[in-house]
């Protein structure tokens, strides 16, 4: 994805979380972006507030935005109904730009910036260069797919991301039992063994507590099969 495509997908939905610590503890404040451009996403704040203290002492930020409908409806059957929505998220390094470095872009996107330093002195710019995020997508109940969940990883200014969903290891026996117990439809057969569509794993683990012989290489806790062991069924 483009820097631009990321900075539009967050614009959409408008008021986004942006967390940074203060010491020992995370904080979070809503904001949005304001404009991009090929150095990265922008963002204000002024320079009187906590929110300018954290990003110039620790030079990262971390926001998460989502856009659903308000409305969860419950079935006959006691469960949760929702819309398809999606949430984006981003974390990566930043750093202060002059005012100065705003007006030599000559850009249209950076008037409001411009504009609102004018009428509040203390205001300061952002820019997120140098980041990692994703796009998860669902749509739980295949209202307008096949399957749940549409998950991309992007990042730009030199970072680096991890791939998401679980990884089915060698260890395979190809008994099949992930696929069976796998709502997202994340897993498929190739040959004799199975594997995971990290696009569309939730990584909610019912791979890895059903399977036989420990195959399944998670995210979190070190070892590959629950209780450092194997699942018997």
């Amino acid at each position: 994805m483009t820097i631009e495509e990321i900075y539009r997908r967050f614009d959409r939905i408008g008021s986004c979380v942006f967390a940074t610590v203060n010491g020992d503890t995370p904080e979070t404040r809503v904001a949005h972006f304001l404009a991009c451009d090929e150095e990265g996403l922008y963002f204000m704040t002024m320079t009187t507030k906590p929110f300018y203290r954290q990003l110039k002492e620790g030079g990262r930020v971390s926001v998460c935005a989502l856009s659903a409908s308000p409305e969860i409806r419950q079935t006959e059957e006691g469960l949760l109904e929702m819309e398809p929505g999606y949430f984006i998220r981003v974390t990566g390094d930043v750093r202060e730009v002059s005012m100065e470095e705003i007006r030599a872009k000559n850009n249209p996107a950076f008037a409001y910036c411009i504009e609102d330093q004018q009428r509040y002195p203390a205001m300061t710019a952002f820019v997120l260069y140098r980041a990692w995020g994703e796009i998860f997508d669902y749509d739980f109940d295949m209202k307008k797919r096949d399957h749940k969940l549409e998950r991309e990883r992007f990042c730009f200014g030199g970072h680096r991301v991890e791939e998401p969903g679980l990884v089915i290891t060698e260890s395979c026996t190809g008994c099949g039992r992930c696929m069976k117990v796998c709502t997202f439809k994340a897993v498929r057969r190739e040959g004799n063994r199975f594997v995971i569509d990290g696009s569309r794993c939730d990584e909610c683990g019912d791979c890895w507590v059903h399977c036989p012989a420990g195959a399944v290489r998670h995210k979190g806790l070190p070892g590959n099969a629950p209780h450092g062991g194997r699942h018997e069924a």
